[in-house]
């Protein structure tokens, strides 16, 4: 699935032109730092004009922090800002040098920066954000932890012909420097493998409902009639789910509501992280 990301720095967008053009998804900076006054300035725009032309949406959050607690004050801002809105794809914590401002958060070490991953990350979830962690695949390999890398949805970049990683992602950023109609200039190529609209909205997150049924109602002047209760036939406990290229547990888990901890145990997974698409697996049912 092709896709872009955009900022202020593109200006003005034909949204209905990128989406004719082939592109189905777009990923826009929503602001960065700590403060209201850094939203970007074009992120409204931006938003109803990809909406309007039917294009999925995500949002990214440039970070500047150097400790957790500065990651979820960025949290907090990124949350006011989109707050209203709802998105097909996640909510992304970018964490990347910025050589212009003089940031280079690696260099505060590989704990620090997972810490500020989770902590930018998990305060987001509180408010029923699906969340993801935007990053280059070196300090991917290299400042992340594990745990942290496998808990949220993987943005990588690394420019040129393939990605270099053989852990589960659902984007690949391939080009920083791509041609797309509707784009004036050079713009971010993206290359998604997992449709993360299906897991967010039948979840109900990102400003999506929780999709329940209707309950049905009696035409006003119509009374029921009493009819007999059916004999209810013995639910199931479980249903099967096939294992998609590009889902992890964590996705799977969220989807179905349910826990990483009962798909292990259901399905005597040994290792969390490391499941294969094609394989069935068992989800609990409720109710």
């Amino acid at each position: 699935m092709k896709g872009i990301d955009v900022s202020r720095w593109q200006g003005q967008i034909d949204f209905n032109a990128v989406k004719k053009s082939g592109v189905e998804f777009v990923i826009i900076q929503a602001g960065y730092g700590k403060s209201i006054r850094q939203k970007d300035p074009y992120f409204e725009q931006n938003y109803t004009r990809a909406k309007a032309a039917g294009l999925k949406v995500g949002a990214y959050w440039f970070s500047y922090a150097h400790t957790p607690d500065e990651a979820v004050l960025e949290a907090r801002t990124c949350a006011e800002v989109i707050k209203g809105k709802q998105f097909d794809f996640p909510i992304y914590f970018d964490l990347e040098n910025d050589r212009s401002s003089n940031y280079y958060p690696f260099i505060t070490g590989k704990s620090n920066c997972s810490s500020m991953v989770k902590a930018f990350c998990t305060e987001l979830e509180k408010l029923g954000y699906f969340v993801g962690l935007y990053i280059s695949r070196s300090p991917l390999q290299n400042y992340i932890t594990k745990d942290v890398a496998t808990r949220f949805a993987l943005w990588i970049a690394e420019y040129g012909s393939m990605l270099n990683y053989t852990g589960q992602y659902g984007i690949w950023q391939k080009s920083n420097s791509g041609r797309v109609v509707g784009v004036i200039g050079d713009v971010d190529i993206d290359e998604a493998v997992v449709d993360y609209s299906e897991i967010i909205k039948s979840g109900g997150f990102n400003g999506y409902p929780k999709t329940d049924k209707p309950k049905e109602e009696n035409p006003k002047d119509e009374k029921p009639v009493p009819q007999p209760a059916p004999e209810q036939p013995e639910q199931p406990k479980y249903i099967d789910y096939k294992i998609k290229k590009g889902d992890t547990l964590t996705a799977i888990a969220k989807a179905h509501g349910t826990t990483i901890a009962e798909l292990k145990k259901l399905n005597n997974i040994k290792n969390v992280n490391l499941i294969y698409a094609g394989d069935v697996i068992k989800i609990p049912v409720r109710g």
